[in-house]
């Protein structure tokens, strides 16, 4: 083992940095040298790369984004842009590429195994936390943290007002992000793909509409709805609209977008992003085809095909605590 090639792929992620800075400095520490690629793929399609020191990447621990930029690339769908991503490998003699992504970053990785021969590890960095095979990946706890704090300010607004607000969280098609800050923040309701029949959203807006009612006459407060993104007809516009239509209830929509993404990695994050680059390094040598991943204080190797196609489901432990706290309250 020579020389490791890393990519940060697809959305950013805090913590990606802190993954960066520990893949770098296991190299060194196993005299192996570390180039990086930049904006994901499409750095290795157009031979876009620099050599990574050790110098350069100590102190970027605490830095949101990735100093190796990210994009997501199309041609990695294409057997001809696999081709050339396996031919600029090849042509910088790389014996191992560790890919620092979510779910489309590591399809795009186990579609290159058909070209290239080299090993191929992932570390998995998506705020979604939607990969399974590991407890959390790199980048959900911060922005559970960073969300937390937004609702937490909304909260007063909404208090103070006495009025109804919907805010919108990423997630994708997953309800971690949702169901982790609705909990954190004493939400009144969460809406989210694990507890909303997408196929019924008239009997959810009829209870909402029951528990935002009850509410008010209960508490005289403010009412804050988490909403999963991509679950609602319209996002929270639209659920938005059908509670005044309908039940001429008024509400403010506040879409948290990619404030989720950004800022500085909490402390959890930097750790867990350390541990995981430590052990791609050592995988690196003797694996391929597999994530790095932690579950139950362990770091863990599975293979990148579970990890990718396996669901993986919001706890049910938190169903049961919105159950009992918000839906009770």
């Amino acid at each position: 083992m020579k020389r490791i090639a890393i990519i940060t792929s697809g959305g950013d992620a805090p913590g990606m940095n802190a993954a960066i800075r520990s893949i770098v400095l296991s190299c060194h520490d196993e005299n192996i040298q570390c180039i990086g690629f930049y904006h994901g793929y499409n750095g290795l399609l157009n031979d876009e790369f620099s050599y990574l020191s050790v110098d350069l990447v100590a102190p970027i621990i605490q830095r949101g984004g990735t100093i190796l930029k990210s994009a997501r690339c199309k041609e990695m769908h294409q057997d001809a842009g696999l081709k050339q991503v396996a031919n600029t490998l090849t042509k910088h003699k790389i014996d191992a590429l560790i890919v620092i992504g979510g779910d489309g970053s590591f399809r795009g990785m186990m579609a290159l195994q058909t070209y290239w021969s080299g090993n191929l590890i992932g570390i998995p960095a998506t705020i979604d936390n939607d990969l399974a095979c590991t407890d959390k990946t790199i980048g959900f706890a911060s922005a559970i943290h960073t969300a937390t704090q937004a609702i937490d300010k909304i909260r007063d607004t909404a208090n103070a007002f006495e009025r109804v607000f919907i805010v919108e969280v990423m997630g994708r098609h997953s309800g971690h992000i949702a169901f982790n800050v609705g909990l954190a923040t004493g939400a009144e309701a969460i809406l989210s793909f694990e507890n909303c029949n997408i196929e019924s959203l008239d009997l959810v807006k009829n209870d909402l509409v029951t528990q935002i009612q009850s509410q008010k006459q209960a508490h005289q407060n403010g009412f804050v709805i988490v909403l999963a993104e991509n679950l609602w007809p319209n996002g929270p516009l639209g659920l938005q609209k059908d509670l005044q239509d309908t039940d001429n209830i008024e509400s403010a929509v506040c879409v948290l977008g990619y404030i989720q993404r950004g800022g500085s990695p909490c402390p959890e994050d930097r750790i867990l992003a350390t541990e995981l680059g430590i052990e791609a390094v050592k995988a690196a040598k003797d694996s391929t085809g597999v994530m790095i991943g932690k579950i139950a204080g362990q770091v863990t190797r599975h293979c990148i095909i579970r990890a990718t196609e396996q669901n993986k489901p919001v706890d049910q432990a938190l169903h049961s605590a919105y159950q009992q706290i918000c839906l009770g309250a």
